[in-house]
């Protein structure tokens, strides 16, 4: 079988706005966060996020954050393509302590991974709809940052 290889699709920075916390659930606290923005660069597509997403976040009993989430990305063409991904974020209670009171952490000192999908109607783009990807992240302080890979 051949080995897994990967080629960097894109850069993403998403910047985040509204909370919105929900009463707890049997599976953990439950929080809804808004996607105001952000942009992406990556060799074959650059472009920005539009400001009508959202992240539905769980963390679980665990201490786990499991993450749900639905964008809108539009190239620098103006070709939309939906992205959707699920991912976990988790480490060390100090770290994610400190991550949580906004300080810079290194993306080495916990987990944080996404496994994105695309839907998009645009011909350039259809290649997206067939593929395999997978993320790595980094918490800033406006929001995620990934580096988002297709898995050849």
């Amino acid at each position: 079988m051949p080995q897994l290889k990967s080629e960097l699709l894109f850069t993403v920075d998403i910047t985040v706005g509204r909370v919105q916390n929900l009463p707890a659930t049997p599976l953990g606290d439950r929080r809804i966060v808004e996607v105001t923005g952000g942009t992406f660069e990556g060799p074959r597509m650059n472009g920005k996020i539009l400001p009508c997403g959202g992240d539905w976040i769980l963390l679980r009993r665990d201490g786990v954050l499991q993450l749900d989430v639905r964008l809108t990305l539009e190239t620098d063409d103006e070709q939309l393509i939906y992205m959707t991904y699920h991912g976990f974020r988790h480490g060390p209670a100090e770290v994610i302590a400190r991550l949580n009171r906004g300080e810079a952490v290194a993306a080495s000192e916990y987990y944080f991974r996404i496994a994105p999908m695309f839907q998009t109607g645009s011909e350039k783009y259809a290649w997206l709809n067939g593929i395999v990807a997978a993320g790595v992240g980094d918490r800033k302080a406006a929001g995620p940052r990934y580096q988002v890979f297709e898995i050849l």
